[in-house]
This record gives structure tokens, sequence and C-alpha cells, in this order.
């Protein structure tokens, strides 16, 4: 186990504030759980940044619902299951699946402008492992936006809703095993919030690698401190890499997001040589799963000796491409390229992650009090590998689950706040950005979409000890806690990576 607690502190002389729900997370899961939470209660957003750094703001593609014509739930639920390989729970996929209209229909009622057919019908596209078209989509490809800014402004209209931005979650505090509260960073000061209860939707844990489509903010924090709390955690081999992020030679930057959506409407894939050769490693092609497509691609660079493959649109209509994907026909050609006369260099980078958070139906940990939702979670929806277009839609039906289960029973919890004190011994003095740098390149190189227990157990090492010297070190600023948050989430991937000697969805082994 790592430290319990991060940071020096005494809750006895630091500043309390009582709520009855803490919800960690401003992306779709956070904000759609609060307004589902009782309108009686009050209720704390913790944002890290700005509302609209987060991952489901930068959500292109879509949400996936059977909300079409002809289109079923049952559908749906093949298709999740198959994408899934075999490792989905399937009771979960059962409530995303026949949940997920009433949700969307939820979005609609308050005021989301998603894209509309002539009739006034929801315009659907179509994704990667999708065999219909029930993708749903908002100002061409910025859904996420438009969910997340709907839903910002209805938190805004409930006074018992308050978000509080940059504000730093540090750890749960808890107390014979239930939930007290939790300690934050706000404005350079620790703060102790204390609740009855807390909902997780702090995302993934994108920038435990060097290239990934993720916002910075994304650091696993929120799934670091449940472990830390002592949260069972599931699924931590299974990361997700999309297939096709724009290259870019700068290393260092985030890598922008080539939507699913572009192959689903028609995008070829194509090596350096200029020729196709998806059909070649599966039957639907550019529309298979993302874990096929992804190392489809990767064997062609390879092949090729490129770090990158082309996706090629030049033969849709050019005035269709710029309407339905005008923020990537935007972002293209101001890197020089016209995605309408040119092809677009694309490469494989993280971008989801399926384990997580171990929680029950309704969002329950295995600690009294502490709710988890949104990728930060694992309900089991994604097996191995998460269908396109399920993310937003799995925020959306667990984060009101999580909020259902707490509206039931938050009038008999009771808030409990016990006084904390942490003292630790600190020997250690450690160059945080730089051990972050190097934890994000081992990540990359060894624990990608190819992997092997060699290489893996080398990396594992390495981290530990960065680890050890992260526990003797005085952990005071933001980016030291996170640096040891993205340690202690990379131990983990890599530990799981190696008891799983078989190959599954994501988690490929060449060994």
């Amino acid at each position: 186990m790592p430290l319990r607690y991060l940071t020096d502190f005494d809750t006895k002389n630091i500043e309390k504030e009582i709520c009855d729900v803490i919800i960690v997370g401003s992306g779709v899961a956070g904000l759609y759980s609060a307004i589902n939470l009782d309108r009686s209660k009050k209720i704390l957003i913790i944002s890290k940044e700005s509302m609209d750094e987060n991952n489901s703001y930068l959500a292109q593609g879509g949400i996936a619902a059977a909300v079409g014509e002809g289109d079923l739930p049952e559908y749906h639920f093949e298709d999740t299951i198959k994408a899934g390989a075999g490792e989905c729970d399937n009771e979960a996929v059962t409530v995303l699946v026949e949940e997920a209209p009433r949700d969307v229909e939820v979005l609609c009622n308050i005021g989301t402008n998603f894209d509309r057919n002539i009739d006034g019908t929801l315009t659907t596209t179509r994704e990667g492992g999708h065999r219909r078209f029930r993708i749903i989509h908002a100002l061409g490809d910025a859904t996420g936006r438009e969910v997340v800014d709907s839903l910002l402004r209805e938190c805004r209209t409930r006074e018992n809703i308050t978000i509080v931005e940059n504000c730093f979650a540090v750890d749960i505090i808890t107390a014979d095993e239930h939930f007290t509260g939790l300690l934050v960073k706000h404005e350079n000061k620790y703060k102790y919030l204390i609740s009855k209860a807390i909902i997780l939707a702090s995302g993934g844990i994108g920038q435990v690698y060097k290239n990934t489509t993720n916002a910075t903010v994304i650091t696993g924090d929120g799934i670091a401190m449940a472990y830390r709390a002592g949260a069972e955690l599931t699924d931590m081999e299974f990361v997700q890499f999309h297939p096709t992020a724009m290259y870019s030679e700068n290393v260092d930057e985030n890598k922008f997001l080539i939507s699913e959506a572009v192959r689903g409407e028609g995008g070829i894939l194509r090596n350096t040589d200029g020729r196709r050769f998806m059909p070649e490693y599966h039957e639907m092609a550019e529309v298979a799963p993302r874990d096929i497509v992804a190392r489809a691609i990767f064997a062609e660079m390879k092949k090729t000796n490129s770090d990158f493959v082309y996706l090629d649109v030049t033969h849709k209509e050019p005035d269709q491409i710029k309407k339905r994907f005008p923020n990537i026909y935007k972002h293209c050609f101001d890197r020089g390229i016209d995605m309408t006369k040119q092809f677009i260099p694309v490469c494989p980078v993280q971008h989801y992650f399926m384990g997580g958070i171990k929680t029950d139906l309704w969002g329950r940990t295995n600690i009294q009090g502490i709710y988890a939702c949104g990728e930060a979670a694992n309900t089991g929806v994604h097996g191995a590998n998460r269908l396109a277009s399920n993310s937003l839609l799995e925020g959306l039906v667990f984060g009101r689950r999580c909020s259902e289960q707490i509206n039931s029973t938050i009038d008999s919890m009771k808030i409990i706040g016990t006084d904390i004190v942490n003292r630790r011994q600190l020997t250690t003095i450690v160059d945080a950005e730089a051990v972050n740098i190097s934890i994000k390149s081992l990540m990359n190189e060894y624990a990608g979409i190819e992997r092997n227990e060699k290489d893996m157990s080398m990396a594992l090492c390495r981290i530990n000890e960065y680890m050890e010297q992260l526990e003797n070190s005085s952990l005071e600023s933001t980016k030291e806690m996170e640096t040891m948050n993205i340690a202690n989430i990379a131990s983990l991937i890599l530990k799981a990576a190696i008891r799983r000697k078989e190959s599954v969805g994501s988690h490929y082994r060449i060994d």
C-alpha cells in the first residue's frame, strides 16, 4: 500500500465546510449527478481547474444510444459486449443500453443542442464497433462541449449547487471504513470539506502516458486517493489507445483527436505508401473495434518504418466535411492540412481507461459513503475495450444512478467529520518534474499497445523506486502530489498487466 495520506495536516487547525454531498469532477458524470441529486441538499462540486478543463469537454464523437429508427437496446448491448472482448459485466451493460434513451431525453429537455435532421429527429452517425448508426452528436464534432455547457447552465440555476474551481482534491478522509470528508487545496490553503457522501467523477489517467489525447489535468487523482482510502480497484491493465490522433513531431504536446466518426462516415486509412490496409485486418475494416484498428495501424507503422499512417476523406464532399467536422477541419487547416484535399497523418495514442474504482450498479464502492462514476469508475460496462461513444453515456447513466441511490438513503446518513492529524518523516528531495517525465516515457514505451513481461517488470522496478523517493519527500505542491498519483497509478497498471498473461482487448501481450 502507498502512503495513506499525501501531506502533513491537522484538520483541527484548518478551515472546515459542511455540505450534504461532495462531487469531485466537473465533467459530464459529475455535473449530471449533481442535477439528479435532491434539490433540498447542499451540493459542492470541486473542479481541479476551470470548468472547461476536462475530457468530457474535449469529447468530439457523441453519445451512443438506441434512439434511431430500427435500432434497439439489444443491438447496442451486442455491440458493447463484442467490443469488450468477453470481459464486460452483462448486467451493467443491460442497464447502460436500456436506460440510455431516457438520459438523452433529459439532456434534450434541459436544452442540449444536438444536431437534428430536417424533420426534427436526432441525427445519428456510426463509429468503430457499431453495426448501426446510433451516435448522436452536437455542433458537428463538439458534443462534449455542448453537453457540458448545457449541464453547467442547469447547475447554475440551482441554488443548492456550489461550484468551486481551481480546487485540488488531495485525499479522502475516512474513519472506521466510513467516509468522513475530503482534504482539498484551494487558493494555496488546505481545507477540510465534510459531508455525508462523496461522488468521485474525477476522470481517467491520461497523463500517466507521454502521448495522450487527455486534458493536462487528468492525472488519476481520484482513483489514486480512493486506493489510498482502501477502495477496491479492478481491470487496471485495460488502457485504450485511440487509433487516430493527429500526428505531431512535437512529442511534448497533447495529441489532437481525429474523431472515430470521421471513419464512421467513410474515412479510409492508408499507410505511408498510400495503400488501404484495414480490410486485411478485420471484416469491419475502418470501423472495427478500437483495439483492433490501433494494433493494425501500429503494425503498418512498423512495416513502413513510419511514425504515422494517413486518414483519407478526400473522396467526400468538401462542404459536407466542413459542416460535419468543423472543429477538426479548422484544427487541421491551422496545421497546414486541408482535409478535403490532403490526407491527415494519424497515429494511436492513449485515450481512455477502462479500469478504475470498482462499483456496483448504483455507483457504490466497498467504502460506505464513497461513490464513483464516469471514467474514474469501473462499472464493468466496457470490459477490455470500450465501445466508441459509450463513455459520455456511462457518465450519464451511472452518474444519475449514484444520485438516485444517495437520494434514497441520505436522510438516514450521518455527517461524521472525524478530525485527523497526519505527520510524516521526510528525508528526500525529489525533482517531481523530472520524475513525471521519466514515468510517462516508461509507460509509453513499455505499457502501450504491445506489452511483454520483461519490459514491464523493468519499468515497474524503476517506477517503484520513484514511488519510494516520493513517499520520503515533502509533497507540498500540487505538481508533487500529481506526480505521486501518476507513479501510483502507473505501478498499479503495470502490476495488473504483468499478472494477466493472455492477450484480451486493449491488453496485448507479444510474449
